[in-house]
């Protein structure tokens, strides 16, 4: 590992104006290229106290050997030259996007004497025109199929062409008037590039003057009686309008677009790009990468923008770009795309209409894409063993976790507060034991706490049913001086003293398993491996000291932060740093973020469910109808509240006693003062005619 001094240059030698600079090894490989307005500032940031620097920040710096700069003109060309150098020297620290799949294009070869339209895959060739990518070869030779019938181009390849020159005989399709037979001369070259041209148009998104002029056709040739040449002008028109639903139009406005979407965790991010000309979606494809560089979603961004538009020109390049988030030089990425189309390129986020609405389609798919990344990898054998292995390696296990469990605090500024338990075996969820608490022992903000109270009824819990299923360990004769020789012995894996194993009644949200005694052990009683919690070295030190309280010393404790992704064990003042393209991280990773979703989904609809509680609840007898009359009939529980009894009691269905506890309970829970809006000074007026 090398020591940044070593090569960092002193700060006259860096210039203060827009450049690109390489990060080399010391085998002179290009590891990193990056882009500065002001490569003095820049270069310079990555020479600061590594401690300060994001983990991969520092792995980069301390790889390199050496770092060079080139100066340009203007940050237009920095942003080329970067692309240029990040396609040539591959660099391993760069964000690269990879295809999760080789998409099939449309193409027609222009390039040729007799152009021909295909299936094409791979990179794209010069002088071919291409259109999509879709999301299946099918798809495009349905497409091709049914616009034959009016622009009946080429599709054989060479050989069969040379075959049927040489013959004089064209092909099947050449016989059923689906190609025009350039072959054997039924039309000049001039005459078939200029349907291979028309053939373009109507792709690109030109489709209403064809049809307009087919239908115009098809009416003189009913005029003349020629009912024949007017049927088929009539299919014509039909085929290219079916060809034309098999993209739905998605901007009534005929935008041409293309929307990207990101999707990303710590580790890996997910892109999907869904490209719309003539307002139809006409193709989608998607990268996954890894983020092997600290980049944030402007910087994920900027890389799928280099990646898109470098080595298109003209049209290939739309007059609008969608994004998440600007690139943080948009002017300059701005302008490179204009540079590309010839003509300006608008770069923007949507704030509202069919455009939001159509970005946040493509956000779900890149959400997706990354779920089904995700669960690819996870549900490979062989990629969980050497996870679980990397992980007991790591954290000094004497055998691979095979059952963990990890928790999580969920609250919003110290209400509602719960927690979650997933259960992660052999590497898959079981959700079948996902477990979920509330915090009872106090209340107010405090993870720490509510980490200690959760893994303390957690365990007690598998005392418990340790204890009611026979498993205590009972001795053989009671120690001298032993004070109850009835009393539980040790159990496996528990020293010190145990405490008496007896639990408050737990809430519906605490246990959701069956209580009769039905001879199976319940699914607290079997005991993780490995404990999981979500947060730095104080969590880690509140699970570990509700373990030491309970005598339980056979349960190993870790903690995932997730700012740095750092794993820490109890008692150590450094954490264990797993190496980012480890399996073992990416499975506690994916433990804790499912620890965290399951405690999030909980806090909310717990909110949710506050937020919509009426005070009528809480009155005995009192069911949803009569609630809903009560409301109907005085218009606001405000109104109820200042209702006598006798006024509550002409509410049809409402009896004296009914009334009374009515009124018992509104006046229990009457609002100290009026709410004011602090921005206004206005008294808010309550209104919770909707609460029930």
């Amino acid at each position: 590992m090398a020591d940044p001094s070593s090569y960092r240059p002193s700060p006259g030698q860096i210039p203060d104006s827009p450049g690109v600079y390489k990060f080399r090894d010391e085998h002179r490989r290009v590891i990193y290229v990056g882009k500065a307005k002001n490569l003095r500032q820049r270069v310079a940031n990555y020479f600061q106290d590594l401690a300060n620097l994001h983990p991969r920040t520092r792995t980069m710096v301390t790889t390199a050997a050496s770092v060079e700069w080139t100066v340009v003109s203007t940050e237009v060309e920095a942003l080329q030259l970067e692309y240029t150098w990040i396609k040539e020297f591959d660099p391993r620290f760069n964000v690269k996007y990879r295809d999760d799949k080789s998409y099939p294009y449309l193409a027609v070869t222009l390039n040729e004497e007799f152009p021909r339209v295909q299936v094409m895959r791979g990179a794209k060739k010069k002088g071919v025109r291409y259109f999509g990518p879709y999301g299946h070869a099918w798809a495009i030779r349905e497409t091709v199929d049914l616009m034959l019938r009016v622009f009946p181009v080429r599709t054989c390849s060479a050989g069969v062409f040379k075959n049927a020159a040489r013959t004089g005989r064209p092909c099947l399709l050449g016989y059923i008037d689906k190609c025009s037979a350039p072959c054997v001369g039924r039309v000049t070259p001039e005459e078939h590039r200029e349907l291979a041209e028309d053939f373009c148009d109507f792709m690109a998104g030109r489709t209403g003057t064809y049809i307009r002029r087919l239908e115009k056709d098809m009416m003189q040739a009913a005029e003349e009686m020629e009912y024949e040449r007017a049927a088929r002008l009539r299919d014509d028109a039909e085929a290219l309008k079916r060809a034309m639903e098999k993209s739905a139009v998605v901007l009534a406005d005929a935008t041409d677009a293309d929307l990207i979407a990101v999707a990303e965790d710590e580790l890996e991010a997910a892109l999907q790009i869904f490209h719309v000309r003539g307002g139809r979606v006409r193709g989608q494809r998607g990268w996954v990468t890894d983020k092997v560089e600290a980049v944030d979603t402007s910087g994920l961004v900027e890389h799928a923008l280099q990646q898109l538009y470098g080595e298109e020109r003209g049209d290939a390049v739309p007059k609008e770009v969608l994004v998440p988030a600007l690139p943080e030089d948009t002017e300059a990425v701005s302008q490179w795309l204009a540079e590309r189309r010839g003509s300006q390129v608008s770069l923007r986020i949507p704030q509202r209409g069919d455009k939001k609405d159509l970005m946040a389609t493509v956000q779900r798919n890149a959400q997706q894409a990354l779920g089904l990344h995700k669960t690819k990898r996870a549900s490979d054998l062989t990629t969980r063993s050497r996870a679980l292995e990397e992980i007991a390696e790591a954290l000094g296990l004497d055998t691979a976790p095979l059952r963990i469990e990890c928790y999580d605090i969920s609250h919003l500024q110290g209400d509602d507060v719960v927690a979650s338990m997933v259960v992660f075996e052999d590497g898959l969820a079981r959700k079948s034991e996902y477990r979920r608490f509330q915090i009872k022992g106090f209340e107010g903000q405090d993870d720490v706490r509510s980490m200690h109270e959760v893994i303390g009824r957690r365990f007690k819990r598998y005392l418990q049913e340790k204890e009611r299923t026979g498993e205590w360990e009972e001795p053989q004769e009671p120690a001298p001086g032993a004070t109850d020789p009835g009393a539980p012995g040790p159990t496996p894996g528990v020293t010190g003293p145990v405490p008496a194993p007896v639990l408050t009644a737990a809430s519906p949200a605490d246990e959701i398993e069956p209580r009769e005694d039905d001879g199976r052990p319940k699914r607290f009683a079997y005991p993780p491996q490995l404990v999981v919690v979500d947060g730095g070295q104080p969590q880690v030190a509140a699970a570990k000291r509700a373990l030491d309280e309970l005598g339980i010393d056979d349960i190993a404790v870790c903690g995932l932060a997730k700012r740095l992704e750092e794993v820490w064990l109890p008692d150590d003042d450094d954490p264990v740093v797993l190496p980012r393209s480890s399996e073992g991280l990416y499975l506690l990773q994916r433990v804790r973020d499912e620890a965290h979703r399951f405690a999030i989904t909980y806090q909310r609809a717990k909110r949710a469910k506050r937020i919509r509680s009426s005070p009528l609840d809480d009155v005995a007898g009192l069911g949803e109808t009569r609630k809903q009359a009560l409301i109907k009939h005085f218009g606001s529980v405000k109104k109820l509240r200042q209702a006598t009894i006798e006024e509550i009691c002409e509410v049809p269905g409402i009896g004296r006693r009914t009334a009374e506890s009515v009124a018992a309970a509104l006046a229990s829970t009457a609002p100290a003062a009026p709410a004011v809006n602090t921005a206004t000074g206005e008294i808010m007026e309550e209104d919770d005619g909707g609460a029930s």
